[in-house]
């Protein structure tokens, strides 16, 4: 493993001990094979001067809440050391009571809560200490005489700990254990099936201690020609069935999911395994991830329905066997899943959760076949998984990240979303929870919310039927389903009497207004069939319901796509699929409608631009967001029961009245 210290950056980080270690913590988290997603903790011991300006023996550890890849100096907790060494000294603590007087003992009130092994942290004398969970070793201790091997590898420069719950009493293990040690002697510790501790007297040493462990263990694994070791195989997955995963998966889970589909040569490689199944039923690459992946995949298989139930009755076994305290049972639903032959697949409430589920499994994948090349795969058993699936601090963690939004796990295609009513809606949709593709021709729609990781940009021509089947496959294989299709794209053509359209100009017209949201619906039904509260709303205008001059081509258009729409309620009632139209008025604040268009309809009817953009009954202009606020309401459960409506969204018409 890469040393990545680097003393001129180190230096920028000199000030003092905790901007140190700030700058190795932040080297720590950027290698996803030493911690991924939160995992790991760091502390520094140093001084605390309260408002008298006494000096306060303190801990600074890493808080929850915080990852080790960007943490800053605020992201670690100040403690008081004594107090945390007096609660390993308790015969007995429960979680709830260490978890209290960790906070108690916090000298910063704003500061977050103390990593679980503050204590742990605090009774080893070193300044500086690294916590980490990193694959190479953890291959090694995953195997049934993984201790033996820590042993033979490491000698006497390690203390190896056998595996207890994290918290106080992993902090008593180590206590007792240490009781007699000189610390001087060690370099680090070995948790099995959990982690590595390295520690020093300056920042440098603890990290550089660790890359040391963790390259040995990576040399042992070379030796035994078990390092990367991982099987390979290539298959194509087919979108429809990915949708179909997901639905059940969703099912199973009591509510929406996104999917994240890893079909790389290595996954897809690990789904062909003979011994995949058994592998991923065993357990998990540390206890840790079981809050995230639970403690064993669902095994996808082509009666969907049958392979869900065998899940759902495995789970529920698990937890009939292990629950002793009367707890209540999670959701049924899978968190991973072996798609043989195809690859992994992953799931989350949102596209983060289902991100950081798909980076674990695929170090878990590769820890798997690494175990096995050395000796056999052996995690912890199923009881040991299930004390910390069901931990009250993990859970506590767990309902602290839980959000409500009403479009959580949901996945919804706006068209034309680079600007105006497209780009509005994709933000009320994004705002509320929902994953979103853009699609706009515009190539702007590539770099639209990159901030957000809800949101992915496409581009595509919508009046090209082949780019539509295309990019919409690619939407599916990447968030794994598509729920909301909010069809908006189109054009506002210059002012032009019937008389004088051009063929080409009629055509093109046609091509954009109600052709494209034909390609767009056709190729979206298939992948509708199978979504969650499937919904679609085409965006009209009011000139379906009071034309006005100049407008032809237009007006015809969005009349013809408003009959589109009627039947398309008819026809995909029976599938489950809701689809309405709103008709926006003069959205002025849109690209659409350039000074110069404002200008010509302005004209038509002899009156100001300022009085043409309120000429509706309200005398209230109509934004963007008027219609996307709309869009939002006839894909939600409010709306639950109507399909076939056409709503306006023009602030009173007395024609259309």
């Amino acid at each position: 493993m890469k040393n990545l210290w680097n003393d001129k950056e180190a230096k920028k980080f000199s000030s003092d001990d905790l901007n140190l270690r700030v700058y190795s913590s932040r080297l720590l988290g950027q290698n996803p094979a030493l911690v991924l997603h939160g995992g790991g903790n760091t502390s520094v011991k140093g001084v605390y001067n309260n408002i008298f300006s006494e000096p306060i023996e303190t801990l600074y550890i890493k808080g929850s809440g915080w990852d080790l890849i960007s943490i800053q100096k605020e992201g670690f907790a100040p403690v008081r050391i004594d107090n945390l060494r007096k609660l390993a000294e308790l015969p007995s603590l429960s979680d709830s009571e260490m978890v209290r007087e960790q906070k108690l003992a916090t000298l910063n009130p704003s500061a977050p809560n103390p990593s679980v092994e503050a204590i742990l942290h605090a009774l080893i004398p070193n300044k500086f200490v690294d916590h980490t969970h990193a694959d190479a070793v953890l291959s090694i201790t995953n195997t049934p005489n993984g201790r033996e091997k820590i042993n033979e590898i490491y000698g006497s420069d390690i203390l190896i700990v056998p595996y207890v719950m994290p918290g106080f009493i992993l902090a008593k293990k180590i206590n007792s254990l240490t009781e007699n040690i000189n610390w001087g002697k060690l370099k680090g510790m070995i948790l099995m099936n959990h982690g590595v501790f390295s520690f020093g007297d300056s920042a440098k040493e603890s990290y550089t201690r660790m890359i040391s462990i963790v390259s040995k263990a990576e040399n042992y694994l070379k030796k035994k020609k078990a390092w990367r070791q991982y099987a390979k195989h290539r298959n194509n997955p087919n979108p429809l069935t990915l949708s179909k995963i997901r639905n059940f998966a969703s099912k199973m889970t009591g509510s929406a999911v996104i999917v994240k589909l890893n079909s790389s040569i290595e996954a897809c490689g690990f789904s062909k395994l003979k011994n995949s199944k058994s592998l991923g039923h065993s357990g998990t690459l540390t206890p840790d991830h079981v809050i995230r992946t639970k403690p064993f995949a669902w095994t996808i298989e082509k009666d969907l329905e049958k392979s869900s139930k065998n899940f759902i009755k495995k789970y529920e076994d698990y937890f009939s066997k292990n629950n002793k305290n009367g707890l209540s049972k999670l959701d049924n639903g899978p968190k991973w899943a072996i798609w043989p032959d195809v690859g992994v697949v992953s799931f989350g409430k949102t596209n983060k959760d289902a991100n950081i589920v798909k980076d674990i499994n695929n170090h878990t994948i590769r820890a798997m076949q690494e175990s096995e090349s050395l000796h056999k795969w052996k995690p912890l058993p199923k009881n040991k998984l299930f004390e910390i699936e069901y931990w009250e601090l993990e859970q506590a963690k767990l309902k602290s990240q839980k959000t409500n939004l009403p479009f959580q796990g949901q996945i919804a295609m706006v068209t034309g979303a680079a600007s105006g009513i497209g780009l509005s809606c994709a933000k009320a949709l994004l705002d509320h929870g929902c994953a979103v593709a853009g699609l706009d021709r515009n190539p702007k729609i590539l770099n639209i919310y990159k901030e957000n990781d809800n949101f992915s940009g496409f581009k595509c021509d919508v009046t090209n039927s082949n780019q539509v089947k295309s990019t919409i496959e690619k939407i599916v294989l990447q968030y794994g389903g598509l729920d909301k299709l909010i069809s908006n794209a189109g054009v506002f053509p210059e002012s032009i009497n019937l008389a004088s359209i051009s063929e080409k100009k009629w055509k093109e017209d046609l091509e954009s207004n109600l052709t494209s949201h034909h390609h767009i619906l056709k190729h979206s039904i298939p992948f509708l069939k199978n979504g969650i509260d499937s919904s679609v709303v085409f965006v009209g205008t009011r000139n379906v319901g009071a034309p006005g001059p100049g407008a032809g081509t237009y007006t015809i258009a969005k009349s013809g796509l408003t009959q589109m729409a009627r039947l398309a309620a008819i026809e995909l009632a029976p599938l489950n699929i809701r689809v309405n139209i709103v008709h926006p008025d003069c959205v002025y604040d849109t690209e659409i409608w350039s000074e110069k268009i404002l200008s010509e309809r302005s004209r038509q009817y002899g009156i100001t631009i300022e009085e043409y953009i309120s000429r509706n009954l309200l005398k209230k202009p109509v934004s963007a967001k008027n219609v996307a606020d709309m869009v939002r309401f006839l894909i939600g459960k409010s709306s639950s029961k109507t399909t076939g409506a056409q709503i306006p969204v023009d602030g009173g018409n007395d024609r259309i009245i």
